[in-house]
């Protein structure tokens, strides 16, 4: 074997992280992008979120659960943050925060108008990079309003670039890098660059402030008395807090630079202009936006002269020739760790950052199989910085929430009755990884169990510790529900968590340490999620589900969450599906527990037994039974309508069909056997019930299906294989799968068969024909808002899950089970070539092609230029046929496991080459 590497110094950092003086990631990018227009911050009667809290208002109000800024920085409860501010000498508002088109304004729904890359980040923060790129003309806020609300959903989206404010290089590039000397000390580089071929000027107001936790009169953790900013010197200020302690602020500045060439000192007040906002009186004369109005208007008694504040700003313009620029160093550390002169010392300033930005290239270099210099290596890079960016400080007390703060006037009276109402119990208060840190600043909980793969990869213990808070008493209801997003917690995301739990577990070190006390301890409480769905799910009793929203959004002829009148059951193929993987997941589960005690072989006999019935109720062939369409080789959703007699299929080829592909495991006949109570039940199971046997296959050692005997028995070394589909249905529906004229894109699979887009699937209910066409990019329905589109675009989880289950079935069948792909071309391939097919696909999106311009990236930003090249962002989707990016432009959550694809193909081809 060859020797154990020895671990880097950033794998070192976090295997001491949260013991004595080693907190490394108290200080990190948790700062949200966008506060304003979420649930938490309103209060409306109506619940508009977008109106109760406009971007305009966002300058002007004191956030009541959490702060926003420009690719920031804060503790991990926010009570302290920083955040650059920018003025390009044009634009009427300071540049504190991103802006985007609202979900009313937007022709496809909330969307982010601005460009700015995760470039870099380590587990630990210890090494962190991002990129802003700002107009130096002036932002053109009214115009990406007025013409986007000019057109309609069937237009593409008007994107900031495409109004020449990039053009000729008529820019600046912000560069913004974090570095930490320890744990609580956090180095700040600010790096301007002009992009133009003219000089240019900018102010630049690096900030820091206090979330306002003193005003409301609140109860729970997190409330504290009033902190303080204070000066101390010229360049260093104090910041004094209850439970944080007491940080210096210093301005470190350039090389050579005086204690006169310190800029003037802003402070503030981090509290409402209710003057400006509500026409009522100020709690004090220093309000929020006071820095807004001294630099933009001039207006020096907006800015507080009492020598302390909750709010502070140093105020620098820069004045840069063209190509020039200019770099800005502060330091936050812990009173004590840092003296003002060592913290003024530039050259061991900088040395730390070469010295963590190396650590950070050792960090990649072990976690990354890919190798340094290669484009996918870099895609990998990013999208794993993505994750770690993406994670955000989420505070959210429904409860609170619903019943207003004791020192505050007191929500409407629709709170009580209105969202959220029935999820009272429900308190965050945490570091949670976000879909998208603008678009969707709020957890989603299936997003969430896909973010922990590629997260795993980086932190394992954060993995592991997302999935396993979902499942504790403040965040799962207590029926067994877990959370799906703040719009709507009793929402129902697939059920994925337990599927990312074993994955997690068996990705998280050796067999032999892998944590199994945390997997016991998971396991029980999705065993209640489990018994939510079985008993919420399944209306009829018949193992056939109707989970109904189900996270695809408007994939199907009407929006699930809201089904049309009389209708008394939909059976779902997707939903049937789901329960079906959470079912295996759990067999599998229970299997690796079972020499805990033989509790868990009992759990184990009810897993498999359940996994049998629901493949019997979806595979049935009686009529009006089953899901399985004979004629088309398909799965379908079926309805049945008051007044009729059976169902009716919905023949619409989509992901809905696809989703039992999912539902397989494999498992190791001696494995079984090993277990006596289990193998015992089964084999009784199976021995009485020539039907239930039907649904279970095993395979002899040479790959061949081995019908002769369907008992469990040690010493024959045989696979056993649980899935929906048998080998023949199997086939069928992965024809379609590698179809081009279905399915098969080249950058993946579509989430609906390209043969509806000259001839769009109708049928006709209550009379009126509903109608569904392929859409390869954005949605031209309302339905969920109309950002997202499950009606043709690649989506990156459910091609990830569908790579993972051809690996499961490769691993039982052997080469002996081949597929044309892509079907027509009569090229047979084993089912793991098909599934390595599809990761190359999935990473092509990110890497250039014959043309230089990388597919994901077209009409995104500006192409063929040296400004931009090697910039990413990762989309929430992708067009099913360009492959350009779509949807929230920063969705390094699930997009991310493009890291994980970049991983498997570099494995494969180093194993290959053995």
């Amino acid at each position: 074997m060859p020797p154990t590497p020895e671990p880097t110094a950033e794998h070192q950092r976090l295997a001491k992280d949260g013991t004595r003086r080693a907190n490394w990631k108290r200080w990190g990018t948790y700062l949200s992008e966008r506060q304003w227009g979420t649930v938490r911050e309103d209060y409306s009667p109506d619940g508009n979120v977008w109106d109760a809290v406009p971007h305009d208002h966002a300058r002007s109000l004191a956030y009541r659960w959490g702060e926003d800024g420009l690719l920031g920085w804060t503790d991990r409860q926010c009570r302290l943050s920083f955040g650059v501010a920018l003025w390009n000498g044009k634009d009427a508002i300071l540049k504190e925060r991103l802006f985007g088109l609202t979900g009313h304004e937007g022709n496809h729904g909330e969307d982010v108008k601005e460009l700015y890359y995760y470039l870099d980040a380590t587990p630990t923060y210890s090494y962190v990079r991002g990129l802003y790129k700002y107009p130096q003309d002036e932002f053109p806020y009214d115009r990406l309003v007025a013409e986007n609300g000019r057109r309609s959903q069937h237009d593409p989206e008007l994107e900031l670039h495409q109004l020449g404010v990039f053009d000729l290089g008529r820019y600046f590039d912000v560069g913004i890098e974090y570095a930490k000397g320890g744990p609580d000390d956090t180095l700040i580089r600010i790096r301007v660059t002009n992009r133009s071929t003219e000089p240019a000027s900018i102010h630049v107001l690096p900030q820091l402030w206090f979330r306002n936790t003193w005003v409301w009169g609140c109860k729970h953790e997190g409330c504290t008395l009033k902190p303080v900013l204070t000066p101390e010197g010229a360049g260093r200020v104090m910041a004094d807090h209850e439970t944080l302690g007491k940080y210096a602020w210093d301005w470190v500045g350039g090389q050579g630079e005086t204690e006169a060439d310190v800029p003037e000192l802003l402070l503030t007040e981090n509290l409402t202009n209710r003057e400006l906002l509500y026409g009522s009186e100020n709690a004090g004369p220093f309000v929020k936006d006071a820095f807004h109005r001294r630099v933009i208007h001039g207006d020096t008694a907006a800015v507080s002269d009492r020598g302390h504040g909750t709010k502070a700003a140093w105020w620098r313009k820069l004045d840069l020739p063209a190509g020039g620029a200019q770099v800005i160093r502060l330091r936050l550390s812990l009173d004590g760790e840092v003296s003002a002169e060592q913290a003024r010392d530039v050259e061991a300033f900088d040395a730390i950052f070469a010295e963590r930005k190396a650590e950070a290239d050792a960090f990649y270099d072990a976690v990354l199989d890919e190798p340094a210099g290669t484009d996918r290596r870099r895609v990998a890079r990013q999208a794993l910085a993505g994750v770690l960016w993406s994670k955000q400080f989420y505070h959210y007390v429904v409860n609170d929430w619903i019943d207003g703060d004791p020192d505050t006037t007191p929500p409407p009276a629709e709170r009580k009755q209105g969202r959220n109402r029935d999820w009272r119990h429900f308190f965050a208060r945490d570091v949670l990884s976000m879909p998208d840190k603008w678009e969707y600043p709020w957890f989603a909980a299936w997003d969430t169990a896909f973010h922990t793969l590629p997260l795993a990869m980086v932190d394992p213990d954060d993995a592991r510790r997302h999935l396993g808070l979902f499942l504790r008493e403040w965040y799962m209801h207590p029926n067994g529900q877990l959370p799906a997003y703040e719009f709507a917690f009793g929402d129902v995301n697939p059920p994925v968590h337990a599927w990312a739990v074993w994955r997690i577990y068996k990705m998280c070190g050796p067999k032999a340490k892998r944590d199994k006390a945390w997997l016991a301890s998971c396991f029980q409480k999705l065993l209640i999620n489990f018994t939510w769905w079985v008993n919420r799910k399944d209306p009829e009793g018949d193992h056939v589900f109707s989970g109904g929203f189900l996270g695809l959004d408007n994939i199907g002829v009407f929006d699930r969450s809201h089904p049309p009148e009389g209708l008394e059951n939909m059976a779902q193929s997707d939903g049937t599906a789901w329960m079906a993987f959470f079912c295996g997941t759990m067999l599998s589960i229970a299997l690796e527990l079972a020499d805990h005690g033989p509790g868990y072989e009992d759990m184990a006999s009810k897993f498999f037994e359940h996994f049998v019935a629901i493949s019997q109720a979806i595979n049935s062939d009686e009529q009006g039974m089953g899901l399985w369409h004979e004629k088309d080789g398909f799965y379908y959703d079926h309805l049945r309508f008051k007044g009729e007699d059976g169902h009716r299929p919905v023949r619409l080829r989509s992901l809905v069909g696809l989703m039992p592909l999912i539902a397989a495991e494999v498992y190791d006949e001696e494995k079984l056997a090993r277990l006596p109570g289990f193998a015992k039940r089964m084999n009784w199971f199976l021995g009485n019930s020539p039907a239930a046997a039907s649904q279970v296959r095993f395979s002899s050692p040479d790959g061949s299906i081995d019908g002769s005997e369907t008992r469990v028995e040690a010493g024959r070394g045989r696979r056993v294989l649980l899935a929906l589909p048998g080998p023949e249905r199997l086939r069928r529906v992965l024809g379609y799968v590698f179809d081009p004229k279905e399915f098969l894109s080249p950058y993946g699979v579509r989430s609906l068969s390209k043969r509806y887009q000259d001839k769009p699937y109708r049928m006709k209910i209550h009379g009126v024909t509903q109608e569904v066409r392929y859409q390869p990019a954005e949605s031209d329905t309302q339905m969920f808002g109309g950002n997202s589109n499950w009606r043709g675009p690649v989506w990156f989880p459910l091609n990830y899950l569908l790579v993972e289950a051809l690996e499961r079935y490769d691993h039982f069948y052997g080469p002996s089970f081949t597929v044309e792909a892509p079907t027509g071309s009569g090229q047979p391939v084993r089912l793991l070539d098909a599934a390595l097919e599809l990761e190359r696909r999935l990473t092509s999106l990110f890497l250039p092609g014959e043309d230089g311009r990388a597919p994901a990236l077209v009409d995104n930003q500006p192409q063929g230029r040296a400004d931009f090249d090697g910039l990413l962002q990762f989309h929430e989707y992708f067009d099913g046929d360009t492959g350009r990016g779509c949807g929230a432009a920063h969705q390094t959550g699930w997009t991310a496991l493009v890291a994980r694809c970049v991983n498997e193909l570099a494995q494969l081809g180093r194993d290959r080459d053995r």
